[in-house]
């Protein structure tokens, strides 16, 4: 029995040091995307994505495969303008054999203010890939049925 318990916390031991490598991993990957975009990197910042990656904008028709998304940051990148977030706030989730993660995180931008991004990550190898992200402006509720009616106006 002594030596069925000492394994089961071994055990558990292992797992919870597993599971904090994921979120270190995880949270790397998602600092090193911010970053790429802020210095204009398109070759770092788009290996961080995997080959069927969605990147999903603030604009309602703004659901991009990576190649589209590639193709629109291109222009910008080549100029030396990405763009620039700075995470806060962040929070990971895993599924229950730690292949795949979600997250949400609020994100500081100068021109947009306060924007939240969520999203998913899955687990290749050693390495973390983005499959889907999405870049919100989250609308305070005093304000939303104001912003909901100009939206409605504008189409």
């Amino acid at each position: 029995m002594k030596y069925l318990l000492l394994s089961l916390v071994m055990l558990a031991a292992a797992t919870a040091a597993v599971a904090n490598d994921d979120r270190d991993a995880v949270n790397q990957t998602l600092n090193a995307l911010h970053h790429n975009a802020s210095v204009a990197d398109l070759d770092e910042y788009f290996s961080l994505y995997h080959d069927s990656a969605i990147f999903i904008g603030t604009d309602a028709s703004e659901v991009w495969t990576k190649e589209a998304f590639k193709a629109y940051a291109k222009p910008h990148f080549d100029k030396g303008r990405g763009w620039t977030y700075h995470p806060r706030d962040r929070h990971i989730y895993f599924s229950p054999n730690n292949d795949v993660a979600w997250f949400d995180e609020l994100l500081d931008n100068e021109s947009l203010g306060e924007t939240r991004g969520t999203g998913v990550l899955i687990k290749e190898g050693a390495k973390w890939k983005v499959t889907q992200y999405h870049l919100t402006i989250p609308i305070p509720n005093a304000l939303a049925d104001s912003v909901a009616n100009q939206i409605k106006t504008m189409q």
